[in-house]
């Protein structure tokens, strides 16, 4: 296992895997005693019809390759949906029942991601981060359904550090019961900066209780170094970046990008970030800036924002469906509150 010690503790570097088709690929993770994360999206099974491709179900044949792996564990694929179908194809309880089909380490709650490709504004981060506490609430509800909740692992989302002390605050049963949680939108975010990847991890490791861990989804081979200091608080880390290094290499070669190549570029990447865990700690200086709320001075714009509150408050405690916050709904509720007696 690729770790790296703290104060006692440890960071594991877990490798993504696009499948678990037999071949050299999952070989190599093998022979590496590499923990392994794999994607639902992994198992999607699609079929034509009349409006295009339509999911289908889980295709689970090769989960039976995963003897012999190190671990395996499971994610939700959430940035992968809204990129490339609008949204999650399955439901909660089609994701649920896929973390059933196989004893996985431990397998992550479906969230809502707010990198900016998804997310434009603030408010769609803030709509997202209420519907990622309700998905995991109803993840986890479905969970104990299945008696599969001692491996289920909460996820928070945010954009800036507070925004993931707030989904973590509405989730604070779920945190404290599990102990790790995973930190989500990280792959796309830099190291540096009052809302990069450092910063986040530091706010996070000051409000949280001391007996939860992190697990952070798709970190950068080079924020090894800078997340060392926070190695009693980080527990693991996952990427597949090497994956477009082999997409690279086979483009440069004008070959296919074989699961030979992939493996050869996986290995290389693992000592490469095998080096960066034998580095030096580094640290960067934090300095968070407190967050101050927009002016609003129009009455209609401000009933709209404590619509918008207000009904991501009916979503997080399950009293109103995770897509109903669109835009004819707060502007109904906008209406209301601002004449309340119509």
């Amino acid at each position: 296992m690729v770790t790296s010690s703290s104060q006692s503790r440890a960071i594991t570097l877990m490798v993504g895997l696009p499948h678990l088709r037999s071949g050299p690929l999952l070989a190599r993770a093998r022979s590496l005693a590499l923990p392994v994360l794999v994607s639902a999206n992994a198992f999607s099974r699609w079929v034509d019809a009349r409006q295009g491709r339509e999911w289908a179900g889980w295709k689970l044949q090769g989960l039976k390759h995963a003897a012999g792996l190190h671990s395996l564990c499971l994610d939700s694929a959430g940035f992968s949906a809204m990129a490339r179908y609008g949204g999650f194809p399955w439901t909660i309880d089609d994701y649920v029942a896929l973390a059933s089909a196989y004893p996985f380490r431990w397998w992550a709650s479906l969230d809502y991601c707010v990198e900016q490709e998804v997310a434009r504004d603030r408010e769609e981060v803030l709509d997202r981060i209420a519907r990622t506490v309700r998905a995991n609430i109803e993840c986890h509800a479905r969970a104990v359904d299945r008696n599969i909740a001692s491996t289920f692992l909460p996820v928070i989302q945010g954009r800036l550090p507070q925004d993931y002390e707030r989904c973590a605050t509405a989730l604070a049963g779920l945190v404290e019961r599990h102990t790790l949680i995973g930190v989500g939108s990280m792959c796309r975010r830099p190291i540096h900066g009052d809302a990069g990847l450092i910063a986040v991890v530091d706010h996070l490791d000051r409000v949280l209780p001391p007996a939860v861990r992190l697990h952070l989804c798709g970190v950068k081979g080079a924020a090894i170094p800078f997340l060392k200091p926070f190695a009693r608080r980080v527990a693991s880390i996952d990427s597949q970046a090497y994956g477009i290094a082999a997409r690279s290499k086979a483009r440069a070669h004008g070959c296919r990008k074989s699961d030979d190549l992939v493996a050869d570029e996986m290995e290389r990447w693992v000592e490469q970030q095998l080096a960066r865990l034998r580095q030096p700690a580094r640290s960067l200086p934090i300095a968070a800036p407190a967050i101050a709320s927009p002016l609003r001075f129009d009455p209609w714009q401000e009933a709209i924002a404590q619509a918008r509150e207000d009904l991501r408050a009916l979503i997080e405690s399950g009293d109103l469906d995770h897509d109903a916050l669109v835009t004819g709904w707060v502007e109904q509720w906008a209406a209301d509150l601002m004449h309340p007696e119509a």
